[in-house]
């Protein structure tokens, strides 16, 4: 890819020539490039949209990669998102869901750094989102961020209440 002076914006980022087999994400104005996902990631994206989906119902929709758009300069993907009916149904179905989601959760991988975690957590937090997970699978913890201010670890044994009713044992994300 060519390396850019300038910022792009959505609709620049949109009508670049991708390969089918990558994934982009546009993080302020700079595309970046995300790593293939890896086995123990992607079981523990089931674990939880399995979980989620059992205790949400009918209130919303959980889905794992999904991209949303924040402003002109971020596209981001959530490796596991919770969507309420009211907010879907409020959406173009044609183009990327505009906002953060109700719920984010990023699985901690080798890519990710401190700082796009923190980066993450208050774009989606500022932008629609009532909770930001943090899933760490090494340590087998969820710290569950919230747009007051609030963080919260779970770990082994106990049990996350989620905002759509219900719990979560850490432990099943982790089965």
């Amino acid at each position: 890819m060519a390396t850019t002076t300038q910022r792009m914006n959505f609709a620049e980022f949109e009508k670049l020539d991708w390969s089918p087999d990558e994934r982009y994400e546009l993080r302020h104005g700079d595309p970046v490039k995300l790593p293939p996902l890896r086995l123990g990631h992607a079981l523990i994206q089931e674990n939880l949209r399995a979980l989620l989906k059992q205790a949400a119902g009918d209130a919303g929709l959980v889905l794992v990669e999904l991209g949303f758009r924040i402003g002109d300069r971020n596209y981001r993907v959530s490796d596991v998102a919770y969507f309420s009916r009211e907010r879907l149904g409020a959406q173009d179905p044609r183009r990327p869901f505009y906002g953060a989601p109700d719920m984010v959760i990023e699985i901690l991988s080798p890519s990710n750094t401190a700082a796009d975690v923190r980066d993450r957590r208050k774009l989606c937090l500022e932008n629609g989102s009532a909770e930001f997970w943090v899933v760490d699978a090494g340590l087998r913890e969820v710290e569950v961020s919230t747009p007051d201010g609030r963080s919260i670890t779970y770990t082994s044994g106990q049990e996350i209440p989620l905002l759509f009713g219900g719990r979560a044992a850490v432990d099943a994300i982790f089965a």
